[in-house]
C-alpha cells in the first residue's frame, strides 16, 4: 500500500477545508472570457492496441539495456502521477498487479525495468513480479523499503549493480540507514501494516554522492541509470530513500525522467540541476545526496520464472 514515494509524503497529507460558497448568479460582462481547460496530455501507451505494444516491447529486444529502458520509460512521459497504483489485485492492496495509465515513483522505474528487460510481453508480469517481490507475489513479501528490501533483493538476483562509487570516486561518502523496533512503532512505519515477523530490522549501508557534489558528476553519468534520492537518517522514519528515477542525457544537459508528485503531477524530463536545488531547499526532512545503479539483464532461463524463495540469480549483463 504504502510505496517508498507515499513514505516520504505521510506527513504532507492534505488538509481538507470547506467549499467557499457560491457568489449569487450574475449576467458575464461583455468582456469576461470562458475558461480554457488545458488537453488531457496522453502518454505513449494510450494509442496503442494491445498488438502494437507486444509488437514495440519484442522489438529490438536485444539492443543494449540503457536504449531499452529509455524507450520504455519515454512511452510513460505525462502519465499522470498516482500515489501507489499498483497492487496484489486483492487482499491488504487490491490494486491491479499492472497499469500503464498511471505511476508512482515507483512503480515508474518497476515497470519501465520489466518492460526493458522482456524480449517478449509474455515476459513482462514474471519480470515485474522478480522486481517488485522478495520471492512471492504478496504484500508482506513486497519490497517496501529501499535499503532493507528492494535494492538488496534486486542486486542479489542480478538485477541491479550499484555503480554510485564509478562515477563520483573519492567524493563518494558511506552512509547506513538503521531500523530498530522502535521505528515500527512510529504513525508511518506502521502505516505500512507489516506483521512484526516481517519488520525488518538492522543497519544498511549504501554509497552516496553528497547533494552539493552531484553536478560535478552528472554529465558522466550514463543515460538510463537509476538515480535514488536519500534524506538524512531519521530513527522513526523507516527509510531514508524517498524518490527515484532514471538519469537523461540530452542537448547537453542531464535530466530526471521522473513521476513527479509536486507541481508536474506526471513523469517528466526535469533539469537534474533544477531538481536538485529545490530538494536542496527541503528543511523539514533534509536530502543529503543521490545514489545510482544500473540495470543488467537476467539470465534468459530466469527472465521468465518466478523469483526463488531463497538465494540470488548469476549477476545479468547490461
Amino acid at each position: 500500500m504504502w510505496g517508498v514515494c507515499a513514505l516520504a509524503l505521510l506527513s504532507q497529507a492534505p488538509v481538507t477545508q470547506a467549499p467557499t460558497p457560491l457568489p449569487p448568479a450574475r449576467a458575464l460582462p461583455a468582456s469576461a472570457q470562458p475558461v480554457v481547460v488545458p488537453p488531457v496530455r496522453e502518454n505513449g501507451w494510450s494509442a496503442l492496441t494491445l498488438e502494437q505494444r507486444a509488437a514495440l516491447i519484442a522489438d529490438k529486444a536485444e539492443s543494449p539495456l540503457a536504449e531499452r529502458l529509455l524507450g520504455m520509460s519515454e512511452k510513460f512521459l505525462n502519465t499522470p502521477y498516482v500515489l501507489s497504483p499498483l497492487g496484489e489485485g486483492q487482499g491488504v492492496d487490491p490494486d491491479p498487479t499492472f497499469r500503464l495509465d498511471a505511476v508512482d515513483c515507483l512503480t515508474f522505474v518497476e515497470e519501465s525495468l520489466a518492460l526493458g528487460l522482456a524480449r517478449g510481453e509474455p515476459e513482462v508480469p514474471a519480470l515485474l513480479e522478480r522486481i517488485r517481490y522478495a520471492s512471492t507475489p504478496t504484500y508482506e513479501d513486497r519490497n517496501h523499503l529501499m535499503e532493507a528490501q528492494w535494492l538488496p533483493n534486486n542486486i542479489k538476483k542480478g538485477l541491479l549493480v550499484d555503480v554510485t562509487r564509478r562515477y563520483a570516486k573519492e567524493d563518494t561518502v558511506s552512509v547506513t540507514k538503521t531500523l530498530t523496533p522502535r521505528t515500527w512503532q512510529s504513525k508511518s512505519s506502521m502505516a505500512l501494516q507489516l506483521p512484526r515477523e516481517r519488520q525488518p530490522v538492522g543497519t544498511f549501508t549504501l554509497d552516496m554522492i553528497p547533494l552539493d557534489k552531484v553536478l560535478e558528476h552528472a554529465r558522466g553519468v550514463a543515460s538510463g541509470t537509476i538515480l535514488v534520492v536519500m534524506r538524512e537518517d531519521l530513527p522513526l522514519k523507516a527509510t531514508r530513500i524517498t524518490h527515484l528515477g532514471f538519469v537523461v542525457q540530452k542537448k547537453k544537459r542531464t535530466y530526471l525522467r521522473h513521476a513527479s508528485r509536486g507541481g508536474y503531477n506526471r513523469v517528466v524530463d526535469e533539469d537534474l540541476e533544477t531538481f536538485l536545488a529545490r530538494n536542496a531547499r527541503y528543511d523539514k526532512w533534509r536530502v543529503t545526496g543521490v545514489s545510482l545503479f544500473e540495470a543488467r539483464r537476467p539470465p534468459a532461463t530466469l527472465a521468465s520464472q518466478p523469483a526463488p524463495a531463497q538465494g540470488s540469480a548469476d549477476v545479468g549483463t547490461p
